[in-house]
């Protein structure tokens, strides 16, 4: 039985907050086929549609989303939104972005009732960071952490392999460069900086969507590779 095999049970529904980047695109395709789950979309235009793929989108202005949130009757809460300091323009748009669209997203979840959100930071993610990247991470994770959620996910991968709609200069250097590291470089305590395929990445996001235990789970590359090892190729 392959992992999109149909499962007993009620269908989980999920509500993906970032839907037309790089991991959300990879959520999208990795459902195809899937009848034990539903993605329901969240987003300000238009998602691009991975052939065959089953899922709603619903749309409007950021100052709607908690509705639409509401809205989409979920049981869990994917976020993986994210910009860059190029795209953003500044420190304080890239934070209001990175932390606190990301905050607004779960504040409007647990004011709709889902009780369990996943999301996609950052390895060395900490609020006291001296790196600006990461002392917003830091600072979104800790604010969800006050939010009471029954289950909440935070996934802190390396870099991200995968191709991308908008191009990345640098980043796509570190893709060519970055299984070399992994295999060279990366290793013992510096195995969590290890880059992760976005499809990868989601096939662990609609694993953990599943879970039913309660509490808060920070999850780094050795993590990843023990829930994919759980997951049927």
């Amino acid at each position: 039985m392959s992992d999109k095999a149909c499962a007993a049970g009620p269908v989980r529904r999920i509500c993906l907050v970032g839907a037309s980047g790089l991991v959300g695109q990879a959520v999208l395709a990795e459902a195809v086929g899937r009848q034990d789950l539903r993605i329901i979309a969240v987003a300000r235009g238009e998602v691009p549609m991975p052939d065959g793929a089953r899922m709603d989108v619903l749309t409007g202005s950021l100052e709607s989303w908690p509705e639409l949130i509401a809205a989409a009757r979920a049981d869990v809460l994917v976020c993986a939104l994210g910009t860059t300091f190029a795209k953003a323009g500044s420190q304080e748009a890239f934070r209001a972005v990175d932390r606190d669209l990301v905050v607004d997203c779960a504040q409007a979840a647990r004011s709709a009732g889902i009780d369990h959100m996943i999301v996609v930071s950052s390895v060395g993610a900490e609020r006291g960071s001296r790196n600006f990247y990461l002392s917003v991470k830091g600072g979104m994770e800790e604010a969800l952490g006050k939010m009471a959620f029954r289950r909440l996910d935070i996934l802190r991968p390396g870099l991200l392999r995968g191709h991308r709609a908008e191009r990345r200069r640098l980043e796509g250097v570190g893709q060519v460069l970055a299984p070399l590291a992994d295999s060279l470089v990366l290793h013992g305590r510096w195995r969590r900086f290890r880059s992760i395929r976005a499809r990868d990445l989601a096939r662990v996001i609609l694993g953990v969507a599943m879970e039913k235990a309660q509490g808060r789970f920070v999850a780094e590359h050795d993590n990843f590779r023990r829930v994919l090892q759980k997951i049927p190729a």
